[in-house]
């Protein structure tokens, strides 16, 4: 069964910005490049840079637990590691999150753009060595179907933003919801292989429009309601490291 990539993104700083991508190098066993390298404690969250563990996202500022993250606009620069942050009504904000200065800077900015809707102290945490701020314990990288994002829109009666689901990649050329039988499955994607994982449980983040930063629709309940399950998307593993491209082709293995 064919696809094509149609759009992929990494996500710098966990809950924020997504960052569209022409393409990206997938190496075997690792996350997807530079996605959720940075997480900002809404809070002590008990995560220990020596010893990394998984963390659950509501220690964090992400979309489920505070839907204004998603009016601050975010944009990253790997080779320089600095964060440039805007948000209507307050001064930009630009700093080397690789250093403690610009950690602090991003830290009182942000908590003057939250205010009361953090619980806070905040503090921007990097992930150690390879450790990644995923949502999944082993999903290091995800593909969402865009014809079931359609089909979802079509039961609502409104066009629900893909970027809602925070995906990785973005497929086109799947019938909707096929993807969710595909556990253990095998996919070539562009020159990188990978095994699926399993589906993606949806959460409260997918109810926050990402452009006006409010919930505004309780797309857990619907996918309960209309389908039977609260999926959307699969988790996968690489198994062979290669690049994928924006219109690279996307082969499901036969059994």
């Amino acid at each position: 069964m064919n696809a094509t990539i149609a759009s992929l993104y990494r996500h710098p700083v966990k809950g924020f910005t997504p960052e569209r991508l022409t393409s990206a190098l997938l190496e075997a066993g690792a996350c997807f490049p530079c996605d959720r390298l940075y997480a900002v404690e809404d809070g002590p969250s008990g995560f220990d840079p020596a010893a990394p563990d998984h963390i659950s996202k509501m220690k964090f500022t992400v979309l489920a637990k505070i839907p204004a993250v998603a009016r601050v606009r975010t944009a990253y620069d790997q080779a320089s590691g600095v964060l440039s942050a805007r948000a209507e009504g307050h001064p930009d904000f630009a700093g080397d999150l690789r250093a403690s200065a610009g950690r602090a800077g991003f830290e009182a900015w942000l908590a003057g753009f939250l205010g009361e809707e953090a619980s806070g102290p905040l503090k921007v945490i990097e992930g150690p060595g390879a450790h990644r701020f995923m949502d999944s314990k082993s999903g290091f990288v995800s593909i969402v179907n865009l014809a079931s994002v359609r089909d979802l829109s079509q039961r609502l009666g409104r066009d629900l933003d893909p970027l809602r689901f925070r995906a990785n990649l973005y497929v086109e050329g799947w019938p909707a919801w096929v993807e969710n039988d595909w556990t253990g499955r095998t996919l070539t994607i562009g020159d990188a292989t990978a095994e699926v994982l399993k589906p993606i449980v949806r959460c409260a983040a997918t109810h926050v429009d990402p452009d006006t930063g409010e919930r505004d629709a309780d797309l857990v309940k619907a996918l309960f309601d209309h389908y039977g399950h609260m999926f959307c998307g699969i988790y996968l593993t690489v198994t062979q490291g290669g690049t994928v491209r924006e219109g690279d082709g996307v082969l499901l293995a036969q059994q």
